[in-house]
């Protein structure tokens, strides 16, 4: 299998293996990123030579501008591996980045939903709980 089918392939492993909704988001260079979940729970960077899989994560740098910034899992040469050697390694690692992140959710202690961090107003409410506490005070 030549270098653009097998690029053609990752493309269709990663939309379908990784948590739904997957978003895809081509650049200039002709690598894909893509994050699956919603909320985000993985992030996957595929370039002409790699595959990079990533927890994601991210910081409030304002009240109102979220910024993603995952945590590398893992980075595999994909044209350096056997096809099931290559497919076993990446589903692996997506379930390693997925199984990080989800074990980062914590449960609101008014609502008992897990909420991923960056949605918790501090340590134990979740920001829709602390904005509803909120307006009963006012």
């Amino acid at each position: 299998m030549d270098a653009p089918e097998r690029f053609e392939q990752l493309i269709a492993y990663l939309s379908s293996h990784l948590p739904a909704p997957v978003d895809q988001q081509p650049a200039a260079d002709g690598s894909i990123l893509f994050t699956g979940g919603s909320p985000g729970d993985v992030v996957v960077l595929l370039t002409q030579t790699s595959v990079t899989v990533a927890e994601y994560s991210g910081d409030w740098e304002t009240p109102y501008r979220f910024v993603v910034k995952p945590r590398r899992v893992g980075v595999l040469r994909w044209r350096r591996l056997p096809e099931s050697a290559l497919m076993g390694a990446l589903a692996q690692l997506i379930k390693g980045a997925k199984e990080a992140r989800l074990s980062r959710y914590r449960v609101c202690r008014i609502c008992a939903e897990a909420t991923p961090p960056e949605w918790m107003s501090n340590l134990d409410v979740c920001q829709t709980c602390s904005e509803h506490q909120t307006d009963a005070i006012h």
